[in-house]
């Protein structure tokens, strides 16, 4: 039972102060104050991020939008950006990654599309209500808008969100030169935010938007998967593109060297290359008291998995830092640059670090 809202909990901050202070201290335990405050509003927190849930509504017939209240621990954001929500099911700990489709100083929204056996989306989408708070972790993400010049947008399928974020943002402030929004999908019915994307249309001229349909005939519009032909003299526009890292990819083999400048975004993992051939590595993660046998080929993250260890992690492909850990000993490739590192203590990302020869990690 929630014994405080939430909106008074804002008025209580000065509070926490002093409760820091005696944590700080070690005269009382953070998890302790955390429970504590947490009976009396399951989103308040010394800390940590938490956040109610506002509003549900569906935006396609695969993509729901959750509106979300933090508490006061929430640092702000810019739209576009990402968060990560974390939940506990059956005793572990899961992390997701969402972007970050509207931001005000009040609530913040995120988009969520259920994906097939998916344990945070199918919860989020299924069992998440209106009033239920979840826990969030600081956003991410390096996507700018441009400051002038024609901006052309080219998302594929739940790629939509970040870039609405920013769009969102872009037009309230009063962008003025020419916006184009691509959004390939692969039915009708899964446009999302189709009414206001129209509606912001109808009120910003400089504003446009269509949608490419590539898994059903269509009688009008455009059908079929990304090509220049759908995007006629914009090959010179600031161009910002997200979604499944095969899509991601062609755009920026065709807009690459021709766009005035070319961000992108992926949502599902690249298939990184690493050079030379496989061999086996021994694998020691040493606060696990695991050890076993790899290979140089595959990223930590994947390796430590296939192991039976769950380590907390997000975007998979080195943006958001969930994954990051201690080198202990040996070295590790990057494979976003073929980067190699070897310092002991040495920060490392598992999701893009492969290891060169053996390896031990503090995991």
């Amino acid at each position: 039972m929630t014994l405080l809202p939430l909106r008074v909990t804002r008025w209580l901050q000065p509070l926490l102060v002093l409760l820091r202070a005696l944590t700080a201290r070690g005269w009382l335990r953070e998890a302790d104050v955390d429970a504590w405050l947490g009976a009396l509003q399951p989103a308040w927190s010394l800390k940590r991020i938490h956040a109610r849930v506002l509003s549900r509504r569906w935006v396609a017939e695969d993509m729901l939008a959750l509106r979300l209240r933090p508490n006061a621990n929430w640092p702000g954001a810019r739209a576009g950006q990402h968060v990560q929500l974390l939940i506990e099911r059956d005793g572990v700990r899961l992390g997701r990654s969402y972007s970050l489709t509207a931001v005000t100083a009040d609530w913040l929204e995120i988009a969520v599309r259920p994906q097939a056996g998916g344990r945070v989306s199918s919860w989020l989408c299924e069992q998440f209500e209106q009033g239920d708070c979840v826990e969030l972790g600081l956003p991410f993400g390096e996507l700018n808008w441009p400051a002038n010049g024609p901006v052309l947008l080219l998302a594929a399928g739940s790629g939509l969100t970040p870039l609405l974020g920013a769009l969102r943002e872009a037009l309230h402030s009063g962008y003025s030169a020419p916006v184009r929004l691509l959004h390939y999908v692969g039915r009708a019915g899964q446009r999302a935010y189709i009414k206001e994307l129209q509606a912001l249309q109808a009120n910003h001229a400089n504003f446009s938007v269509d949608w490419s349909i590539t898994r059903e005939p269509v009688t009008s519009g455009l059908r079929g998967r990304f090509e220049l032909a759908h995007v006629p003299n914009w090959e010179s526009a600031d161009v910002l593109t997200c979604g499944p890292a095969g899509f991601v990819d062609t755009v920026r083999g065709s807009l690459g060297a021709t766009a005035a400048s070319l961000q992108w975004e992926s949502f599902t993992p690249p298939q990184w290359v690493v050079a030379g051939e496989r061999h086996e590595v021994s694998l020691t993660f040493s606060s696990s008291q695991l050890k076993g046998v790899g290979d140089n080929q595959r990223s930590l993250l994947e390796q430590a998995e296939s192991l039976g260890l769950q380590p907390a992690h997000g975007c998979r492909q080195g943006i958001c830092a969930s994954c990051t850990c201690q080198l202990l000993e040996g070295a590790v490739r990057d494979l976003r640059s073929g980067e190699i590192s070897h310092e002991p203590g040495q920060a490392i990302r598992l999701c893009v670090s492969a290891p060169v020869g053996d390896v031990r990690i503090n995991l």
